[in-house]
């Protein structure tokens, strides 16, 4: 079970990364901020009592479905907004221009394309579920070396093993995953 203080230690080393991946996620600092705050928020009340050594990987998978939430919600409320009668000024002397507005924005913010993002988010969801094939401390050494940042002497002292393990475990995973998402097409 971890004390309020290895959590607390925990949260604290686990912040700037979770933000460096929140924000290649979703290319907003402020929604980044939150959906960090939200993930300790739920690791902390809902998992608090799980020994200190089995957090790093509920927290990742807590991030992930935070983020993944983040996603659906903005998707919903941007469906509210599809119709362009619903930009219709109720001020009949005020004139407002759907296409001038969609300029503004296009010129005002450096966005990707729509098919880069997609194709981003299609890419990045086809690695998260090809993950779930690797075994467990394959998964285990590649989430903590590659998606938590951590150095291969940090990632032995976690796994519990040498840090020899860890470069045969992150080198089969590196390998395994390639295998697998060329099957599907993918080639990074």
């Amino acid at each position: 079970m971890a004390t309020e203080k290895e959590l607390d230690q925990f949260l604290r080393g686990v912040e700037l990364r979770a933000f460096k991946y929140c924000i290649y996620r979703v290319k907003d600092d402020d929604v980044a901020l939150d959906i960090i705050q939200d993930s300790m928020l739920k690791l902390s009340l809902h998992y608090g009592d799980k020994p200190p050594e089995e957090l790093p990987m509920l927290f990742q998978r807590i991030l992930t479905n935070t983020t993944m939430d983040w996603f659906r919600k903005r998707k919903a409320q941007n469906a509210l907004f599809s119709n362009f009668s619903d930009f219709k000024s109720f001020d009949e002397e005020s004139e407002f221009d759907i296409l001038e507005t969609l300029e503004a924005d296009q010129e005002s913010s450096q966005t990707e394309s729509a098919e880069k993002t997609v194709n981003r988010q299609q890419i990045m969801k086809e690695i998260e579920n090809s993950l779930n094939d690797l075994p467990d401390r394959q998964r285990e050494a590649f989430l903590l070396r590659y998606w938590e940042d951590r150095d291969t002497a940090e990632t032995a002292l976690l796994m519990g093993c040498t840090e020899g393990s860890v470069k045969t475990h992150c080198s089969r995973a590196i390998a395994k995953l390639s295998q697998l998402l060329q099957a599907k097409g993918i080639h990074l």
